[in-house]
């Protein structure tokens, strides 16, 4: 019998798991399903060394344990990026990968924009008054509408992100490699770091995008701009972020990725850094994304099965 093994929890019910893989099971797979994270890659592999296709969402997956999923023929990542999974050591062993894009796109772009409300209008700081007898003195606001929005990275995500920006009645630029949409106005990256008023980040991390927004780029910013990121940790040097913001070159930032998985050590600079909005890699965590994410993970083990591979990664 074959084994389908979902390797840690996707934030869906057995059963929900149990109808949406019927159509595999009733071809005679056998479907094991992890409602806890593994211990470590010992552990992850140890989890799918039998299996012939596996699911991870957003757990690293590292050569360590693909080494000993002897029978692994496809791996099914449920989330959109997959920098934490080595899919060179996939390619080497000949394990088909796909991912699960677009399921978060709603449930991320609604983040960014609550991010902006919440330093825009300075929603912590106001709780925080309430809850201490104090009044609304030194918390006045300002709106969204009529400021510049800078979009990096105009895929799913960052162009819904421009669609519910417009809706407050923002002015919505961009910079993509591909100028994708028509209705955003496109730039070259120093002229939209120059002239946003909130700059939010929607690229892949890769080896090109690694802190592509550094020290040296945060400098160009307005000193009222904010920065917005809630697609991958590592595209922006965080550590230069928190200086910028310590030395109050620019106003604030809202991060949801980091360059690790939450928790975060003590030490980690954005923690200690003023005027900030952080948030445990939660963007993509919604009822209505996570439903989204099984059903796509199911047709996409259904779909390699029937020799129609959907969403290649390799």
């Amino acid at each position: 019998m074959k084994e389908i093994v979902i390797a840690q929890p996707l934030g869906v019910s057995k059963e929900t798991l149990d109808t949406l893989f019927t159509p595999l099971t009733d071809k005679g797979y056998h479907l094991t399903l992890w409602d806890s994270l593994p211990a470590d890659q010992e552990d992850l592999g140890n989890r799918i060394s039998k299996a012939d296709l596996a699911v991870i969402a957003n757990y690293p997956l590292k050569k360590e344990a693909l080494d000993k999923a002897c029978s692994l023929k496809y791996l099914c990542v449920a989330f959109t990026g997959v920098d934490h999974v080595d899919i060179e050591t996939c390619r080497e062993k000949h394990i088909a990968v796909s991912n699960c894009a677009g399921y978060s796109t709603e449930s991320v772009a609604e983040l960014a924009i609550g991010m902006i409300l919440s330093l825009y209008r300075k929603l912590a700081e106001g709780a925080d008054a309430v809850h201490h007898g104090k009044t609304g003195a030194g918390l006045r606001g300002i709106e969204i509408k009529n400021r510049t929005v800078g979009i990096i990275g105009t895929g799913a995500i960052g162009y819904r992100t421009a669609q519910l920006v417009k809706a407050f009645g923002a002015r919505v630029i961009g910079y993509n490699r591909s100028h994708n949409h028509d209705d955003i106005t496109y730039t070259d990256l120093d002229t939209l770091l120059k002239t946003s008023d909130i700059v939010s980040v929607h690229l892949p991390l890769t080896a090109e995008t690694r802190h592509f927004i550094n020290g040296e780029k945060l400098s160009l910013m307005k000193e009222e701009a904010i920065l917005i990121n809630t697609a991958r940790g590592g595209v922006i040097d965080n550590k230069a972020l928190a200086q910028a913001l310590k030395d109050g070159k620019i106003a604030g930032a809202g991060i949801d990725v980091f360059d690790m998985e939450p928790p975060l050590p003590d030490d980690y600079p954005l923690l200690t850094a003023p005027h900030t909005v952080l948030t445990p890699h939660v963007g993509f965590d919604t009822e209505e994304a996570m439903k989204r994410r099984a059903a796509i993970v199911a047709d996409n083990a259904a779909s390699f099965v029937d020799g129609k591979q959907k969403n290649i990664i390799c």
